[in-house]
């Protein structure tokens, strides 16, 4: 199966930690969050894995080779050149990415516990385009879902901005996505033309035609590691 880290950005709330190395390379239990991320998708059968690039790509690259890609089939994409965002990233490894077969997308700053067995099982059950990780947690910026699970919008909770789709369903849910999603491959093709932009922009402007679902899971069931205070939180969560 196949699976794209995210592991491009430039880690600019991890600073000073990612002034001489990237984010994906900082340690938590004596390993880098890179290597706790392949072996949780090698964990639920993800052998053919994407990982982009861009701050201090060439230590990502060095350490994936002196671990032999940890026997796995894991090619590079590589965002030297510009920072393409999530969606732009995703675009730019289509070639990396190709077949009829879900794509499970992952943050590298992101541990979890998440069943992504059980997920990628709803994914292909429900017929949906994308399905995203979410779960009912305090944050300042959600994603809306219907009755029908379906996502409808976002809203920005501290502003009060929502950016919301015309789609009948009635209430609206607000949930934290989880930096974990899945999608159809059917959805290279729906691609703006532009290099740069966010995935969940994209999702937000096709949300309204094609089916995007959320699966729900146990709020602690995950970690985001976007602060160093988050590291000894990240150390106790994989103690567990």
């Amino acid at each position: 199966m196949k699976a794209m880290i995210f592991a491009a950005g430039l880690g600019t709330r991890m600073r000073p930690l990612t002034d001489n190395r990237p984010k994906a390379l900082i340690e938590v239990n004596g390993k880098p969050l890179l290597e706790h991320v392949i072996h949780r998708l090698e964990e639920y059968g993800f052998n053919e894995i994407v990982v982009n690039v861009h701050h201090f790509a060439n230590l990502i690259i060095e350490f994936l080779k002196q671990n032999n890609n940890f026997g796995l089939n894991i090619q590079i994409s590589d965002e030297c050149g510009k920072l393409l965002d999530t969606g732009g990233g995703l675009k730019k490894a289509a070639h990396l990415l190709q077949g009829n077969e879900p794509i499970l997308l992952h943050n590298v700053d992101v541990l979890s516990r998440i069943d992504l067995s059980a997920m990628t099982m709803a994914h292909k059950s429900s017929g949906s385009l994308v399905t995203l990780a979410v779960s009912q947690r305090a944050t300042s910026r959600c994603l809306l879902f219907n009755d029908k699970n379906e996502m409808t919008g976002w809203q920005n909770k501290k502003t009060g901005e929502i950016r919301e789709v015309a789609r009948d369903s009635g209430n609206r849910e607000a949930l934290a996505f989880s930096g974990i999603h899945m999608i159809d491959p059917k959805i290279f093709k729906l691609m703006p033309a532009e290099d740069v932009f966010s995935i969940i922009d994209l999702y937000l402007q096709i949300c309204s035609s094609y089916p995007i679902r959320a699966f729900r899971h146990d709020p602690a069931q995950f970690l985001d590691i976007g602060k160093p205070e988050q590291l000894l939180k990240a150390e106790e969560f994989l103690k567990k």
